[in-house]
Parts: C-alpha cells; structure tokens; sequence
C-alpha cells in the first residue's frame, strides 16, 4: 500500500498535554479499527501548532476518511514518492 503523510494545522500542539495527546492516539487507533484495512497510522511529530502524521493506506481518500470520521483536520494529504536516509547519499 502507498505511504501518506499528513500534515494537520492544530494551534497550540506543542503545548498538549501527554494525557491530551493520548486521547488523540486513543481516536485515530479507534478510527483506523473501523477503516478495516483500509488505512493504518504509523507514527505522527508533533510541532509546535502541527502534527504531521504517517500512513499507509489504499489511496487518499481512505486518509482523508480517517480525519473526517475523526473529527481530525487533513490539511494536507501527501503521497510518499521517495524515501531517503543517511545511507541513500553514501
């Protein structure tokens, strides 16, 4: 399945509580569940009014319903075209 990264515009991110964001994991895991398949988080950064969330999933609508169904802002839903490490310039 394609990879995803989501970036989602949430003012005052940084400053969530480690119990605020668990309730944020506790959605999306609830949510992922009910895609059955269709889509699965891997991790998420979390900046200062950001998060920027990584997925696979069968296309970008499956992302985009994962935010909807979530109650999550999807400002922007990305495919991953390349990936790169240290190791890929060597």
């Amino acid at each position: 399945m394609p990879k995803f990264v989501v970036e989602r515009r949430l003012p005052g991110a940084g400053e969530l509580t480690a119990q605020e964001l668990h309730a944020i994991w506790a959605r999306c895991n609830q949510v992922v569940a009910e895609l059955e398949g269709r889509a699965q988080w891997l991790h998420s950064y979390v900046t200062s009014d950001r998060l920027y969330c990584v997925y696979v999933a069968t296309d970008a609508d499956a992302v985009r319903e994962h935010a909807e169904i979530g109650g999550f802002p999807a400002d922007l839903v990305s495919e991953v075209r390349a990936e790169a490490d240290p190791v890929s310039g060597e």
